[in-house]
């Protein structure tokens, strides 16, 4: 994903009211920025480090910067804008970066689906293959060594996603579970079983029943974040 223009840098003051974070720019001046995230971002908002926002040039927005990267606890880089996965993974499986899930050449996003009544991420289907539901989540929170787990918050609305998708498998769909991990320090994946020990134990039974996990892992830059490279999983 080529950002354009590229991400404006500055100095992260606080992040508040879960939807506000203040910004310090070079200039002195403090901003207040929209905060696209709705968990706790653990470990991804230490205030007085480097961060980096977009701007929009759209009249009807209350704030025009969106904040997009940080700094975390060890040093580390976290995209936190959970909008941007969604986007990063079609690009990466149009450009072939995500081998499992090509050959598929029709896609459509936010499918109704399930009988709880969810939205699909990705619906990938055609070439006379089962179709592929996708689930994506964002993951930032960093455990040390290179381990980032999920959810960095009790959610409710996560396991629910995992009981759709393993009711697609026993349809006779394929469903996937696709990791974007935007942090520049993650070498694995595990669930995060210390905040949210209902959604690693449902994570396991939908690997039992069927369910694929693909976990990628992002290069970011004020330029660019392109989901690229393959993780290691730890169930």
């Amino acid at each position: 994903m080529k950002l354009d223009p590229p991400l404006q840098q500055g100095i992260l003051r606080q992040r508040y009211k879960r939807f506000f974070a203040d910004v310090e720019l070079a200039s002195g001046d403090i901003i207040t920025v929209h905060c696209p995230n709705t968990g706790s971002m653990k470990h991804c908002v230490v205030p007085g480090t480097a961060c980096w926002f977009s701007l929009s040039d759209n009249p009807k927005r209350k704030l025009a910067g969106t904040l997009e990267i940080t700094t975390t606890t060890l040093g580390h880089l976290a995209g936190v804008n959970t909008a941007r996965p969604n986007q990063l993974a079609r690009e990466a499986i149009a450009a072939g970066l995500i081998p499992e899930l090509a050959g598929y050449p029709d896609v459509k996003t936010e499918v109704r689906y399930g009988n709880e009544k969810s939205r699909i991420d990705l619906l990938l289907s055609g070439n006379d293959k089962a179709d592929c539901y996708v689930e994506v989540k964002n993951v930032t929170l960093e455990a040390g060594d290179g381990l980032i787990t999920f959810p960095d918050a009790v959610t409710a609305r996560g396991t629910k996603h995992l009981r759709e998708l393993m009711a697609m498998v026993a349809d006779g769909h394929r469903a996937v579970l696709l990791f974007c991990v935007q942090h520049s320090g993650a070498q694995r994946v595990a669930p995060a079983d210390e905040i949210d020990p209902l959604y690693g134990k449902t994570l396991r039974e939908a690997i039992t029943a069927g369910v694929e996990v693909l976990t990628y892992g992002c290069r970011l830059s004020a330029q660019e974040i392109v989901l690229e490279r393959r993780l290691a999983f730890d169930a």
